[in-house]
């Protein structure tokens, strides 16, 4: 069995996949998902133990080919949720030729722009960094994960982490 390899990919900005930057974005760092653990020990405990505290910050990086000013206006945007940023791939496998669609789609804010450097007759390189408060990951039109900030959700293939804490503390938001 060989693994899954990106064959393909689109990066598209605004909601409901308004803008298409088709053949501008050679590459994408998408978001790190990442759980704080603590260390914990206590009396009568052989071995410590990590405590789960949630999610760090996700982040994810769009790295264009050239300059594009479209996403220099993202830059200020109130709000933590301002900009809805899509990456939709296809993942085929070189032995059985099997694709399967991988979809992420995100809201969040930039955070940083790298303009990189300005030579003549150089390939350019613009990076723009945008920190997210919700992350939704697709594979073949099924969610599996959904993390959003806001909502304190944190649904992992259908199941919603969070519901009994949210239910604890008094927010009734459901899935």
């Amino acid at each position: 069995m060989l693994p899954r390899k990106l064959k393909n990919f689109l990066f598209y900005k605004g909601h409901g996949k308004q803008k298409l930057y088709q053949g501008q974005i050679p590459e994408i760092e998408l978001p790190k998902l990442t759980r704080i653990l603590e260390d914990y020990r206590a009396g009568g405990m052989d071995m410590g133990v990590k405590v789960d505290l949630g999610q760090e910050p996700m982040e994810m990086t769009v790295k264009c080919g050239g300059h594009e000013v479209d996403l220099y206006r993202d830059f200020a945007k109130p709000g933590i949720a301002a900009v809805p940023l899509s990456f939709s791939g296809a993942y085929q496998r070189d032995d059985d030729c099997s694709v399967i669609a991988v979809d992420i789609y995100c809201l969040g804010r930039l955070e940083e722009i790298d303009p990189g450097s300005a030579k003549l007759g150089d390939d350019t390189e613009e990076s723009f960094k945008y920190v997210l408060s919700y992350y939704r990951l697709s594979v073949d039109g099924k969610d599996v994960i959904e993390i959003d900030a806001l909502a304190m959700k944190c649904v992992i293939d259908g199941v919603d982490q969070l519901e009994a804490i949210r239910n604890a503390v008094g927010l009734y938001i459901t899935v």
